[in-house]
């Protein structure tokens, strides 16, 4: 009975102390795409990925009934870093659901303007500036800007009812919300204002962190533990810190009480015990702390891998080859900062076409059979089946008029033509292609059945194409497999090495499509196409995630375009619609959102992307 009581009174005191809308609110999940294209179009940076903001204490005063219920202590506002944008994971502030969208919009339209020289640093300031900025780019948001204004400050405390201090804060950021063009100092006060959600965070999080060498490997064998995924995909705020030693733990025993989930603290903690509780104990955190710890738990969240011995890794083909890399944040290429090591299944996989996939290989060879050869006239020839008018009429009258006429290539034949183009398909064969697809099958035998069905098809045009796989740990360890080269045949050696793929490393992508895109440029084509085929963002240990691993990839595919290569991407994350029209461009990708169907929908795209 007490805890059911206990229930009921924390619903109703939580729900009557929050003053929100829940039945007009908005979620970032639902407006997300529209946000992406939105803020690449108010000017913003297209390298940065839109992510759920957690919640920060702000220190404001809270009204009655939020001390009574808890409640009140943090808000979710909008920032942005070098890589994310952040904002509300949900906003219920209005009573009117389009209100709650026009928010959205704003806050996007306002991180753009982040991008502008000579912003002043004061919080009240600096946002006023940025409302200037957006307001003079783009006039037609004026209105809805007024109209948001009009309701925040319907929702603010009275500044008659606050103490003087706090009063004068709260008219100045009423009049700086209402005049953006008349720059205002935010006067002290014993608390900080309430939090203005038309506005930037006035101070983002930004976490201590200790330095962690990339260079410390996870313990050796493999922890028998599940691993599991959160229900809320929440950005969170996370700091690093040294593992304890294990040697010198705080002892703290009370058999009269039973101790809660906090903060971390630098203290000695047994970590082999299974944490039922672990996920919402997490949700409770502001901030997780991490570290690295040499034993293994009982459940794991990442972990890394050694490479394989080298009687048991494959054959390498060369001692290396040595690429530049784009660093974003000093706009230049950094030479010889990648090895592409070249390498070569030592143990073949079996040299038949699989057995599910021979009927629709068979069918493909059938279809792609009409892009072969289209028969052309072959003109000006010197034998040939019957006499070409043109250049027989041609010579004619350069006869009668008295000039000299070569007599030798009168004839014309009726022949086969070949299309002029060559292409590259270059794999993910990344750690994530380890992931289940469904019951049956993973990501990696996903691609093993397109590669198969791939190569069939192209075997039946006499294109000339090449089939490559990478995976990555380090910029000094890019490995690229050869599947199948530009002067091979399509053969059981080529089905067996696709038969022999595995999941690698890490997805250094950058390195590897220049090393791709140098092997193609290679190819006498006057059309040349590199495919790459992926599941996710690229990524490796060695600061290569996030914004520099983007923006490195982008410049990689530029330089591609430079060659006169046609790059396009296929990838069957299905949150690739955001962060791909930044890489490859909008219309150079395409994103599988059924993974299972990719070996169909592959070499069917190579047609259409071939056809014209």
């Amino acid at each position: 009975m007490e805890e059911w009581v206990g229930k009921k009174w924390h619903r109703w005191i939580t729900s009557t102390a929050e003053q929100d809308h829940a039945q007009a609110a908005v979620t970032l999940e639902e407006i997300r795409v529209t946000l992406a294209v939105l803020f690449r179009a108010f000017g913003g940076d297209g390298g940065l990925k839109i992510e759920a903001a957690s919640g920060t204490e702000h220190g404001a005063r809270r009204r009655f009934l939020q001390k009574v219920a808890g409640t009140g202590r943090a808000v979710p506002l909008a920032w942005r870093d070098e890589s994310t944008l952040r904002l509300p994971d949900r906003i219920d502030l209005f009573a009117e659901r389009e209100r709650n969208r026009d928010l959205y919009l704003w806050l996007a339209a306002l991180a753009a303007g982040e991008e502008s020289p000579g912003l002043p640093l004061p919080w009240v300031a600096r946002n006023q500036a940025l409302t200037r900025i957006a307001l003079a780019r783009f006039p037609g948001l004026r209105e809805r800007y007024g109209q948001l204004v009009a309701a925040l400050q319907a929702l603010r405390p009275d500044p008659d009812a606050l103490p003087d201090g706090e009063a004068a804060q709260e008219r100045v950021i009423r009049a700086a919300l209402s005049d953006p063009d008349h720059t205002l100092e935010l006067p002290w006060a014993a608390r900080p204002p309430q939090p203005v959600h038309l506005w930037l965070h006035p101070s983002p999080p930004l976490l201590r962190a200790v330095r962690c060498s990339s260079e410390q490997d996870a313990p050796d064998g493999s922890p028998s533990g599940e691993s599991k995924e959160p229900e809320k995909k929440q950005r969170r705020r996370a700091e690093r810190t040294d593992m304890p030693d294990g040697e010198d733990g705080l002892v703290a025993i009370r058999m009269d009480a039973i101790l809660s989930w906090a903060e971390f603290m630098n203290v000695d903690r047994t970590t082999d015990d299974d944490d039922e509780d672990a996920e919402k104990a997490a949700e409770d955190m502001d901030v997780m702390s991490v570290s690295r710890d040499s034993q293994p738990s009982v459940k794991r969240l990442r972990f890394d891998l050694d490479m394989p011995a080298a009687e048991y890794d494959d054959l390498p083909l060369s001692e290396g080859v040595t690429l530049p890399e784009w660093d974003y944040r000093k706009r230049e290429l950094q030479p010889d900062r990648c090895c592409i090591l070249p390498m070569e299944a030592r143990h073949l996989g079996a040299p038949e076409l699989p057995s599910h996939l021979r009927r629709t290989a068979k069918r493909l060879r059938n279809q792609f059979q009409a892009l072969v050869q289209t028969r052309i006239w072959e003109r000006g020839l010197a034998d040939g089946s019957e006499v070409d008018l043109d250049a027989y009429l041609h010579f004619t009258t350069e006869k009668m008029s008295g000039h000299v006429a070569a007599g030798d290539n009168l004839y014309r034949e009726f022949r086969n033509g070949n299309r002029d183009l060559a292409c590259l398909l270059l794999a993910d064969l990344s750690l994530s292609t380890d992931a289940a697809v469904n019951d049956d099958d993973r990501v990696i035998d996903v691609i093993r059945d397109s590669l198969h069905l791939f190569t069939e098809a192209l075997s039946a045009t006499g294109d000339r194409f090449a089939i490559h796989g990478f995976s990555s740990k380090r910029r000094d360890q890019v490995r690229v497999h050869k599947l199948k080269g530009f002067d091979e045949r399509p053969d059981d050696r080529v089905r067996g090495r696709i038969n022999a793929i595995k999941p690698g490393y890490y997805t250094r992508m950058g390195a590897a499509i220049r090393y791709s895109a140098d092997l193609l440029s290679r190819q006498s084509a006057s059309r040349q196409l590199l495919l790459i085929l992926t599941d996710g963002k690229p990524n490796d240990l060695d600061k290569y995630e996030g914004r520099y691993g983007i923006e490195d990839t982008r410049e990689a595919v530029r330089e591609a375009r430079k060659k006169g290569l046609f790059p396009f991407c296929v990838t069957i994350d299905r949150e690739g619609g955001e962060y791909l029209p930044h890489l490859f461009g909008p219309d150079s990708f395409i994103v599988i959102r059924r993974p299972e169907e990719l070996p169909k929908h592959l070499p069917l795209l190579y047609a259409r992307l071939t056809a014209s």
